[in-house]
């Protein structure tokens, strides 16, 4: 009987383990990519300042990535029942946005715009924004400052 038990122990311990590593990942704070920014400075090729260049690399990236298919989804559900003026203002945008593949997220760095430049911005903005709550996702933070330094026209 004891035995038993044991085992019917042993099984719902061991279903429930995965449940463990199902937990949602915590996101990078803004006080957390701060603190790797702040060495950019004084080291810019060290673990911390290229951990930091990455981070706002990969947030850049995605939102190019992103940007295509919000745009195609958008043209997609667009075209039906348009009317010729919100064709026009659609044509106009897609115009727009050919410049700048960030464009529907809201900031446009252009293809001028070196990621050097950016991400001196970008630790900049974080730097001034001392107030931010520090449990703030940094990718809130980092998009705040592309919309804020990159504004679309």
């Amino acid at each position: 009987m004891f035995r038993r038990y044991i085992n019917i122990s042993l099984i719902v311990f061991s279903a429930l383990l995965p449940l463990q590593a199902a937990k949602a990942i915590d996101p990078l704070t803004t006080a957390e990519l701060a603190s790797h920014c702040s060495f950019y400075a004084k080291e810019p090729t060290g673990i911390d300042a290229v951990f930091c260049i990455r981070y706002i690399q990969g947030f850049i990236d995605g939102a190019v990535a992103t940007d295509d298919k919000v745009a195609q989804n958008a043209i997609n559900a667009s075209s039906e029942n348009e009317t010729f003026s919100e064709r026009a203002i659609r044509l106009r945008k897609a115009r727009t946005r050919q410049k700048d593949p960030t464009f529907y997220a809201d900031f446009c760095l252009g293809v001028d715009k070196p990621l050097q430049s950016v991400v001196e911005n970008i630790i900049l903005n974080l730097n001034q924004r001392k107030f931010l709550p520090k449990e703030l996702p940094a990718r809130d933070a980092v998009y705040q400052a592309l919309r804020k330094q990159y504004p679309c026209n």
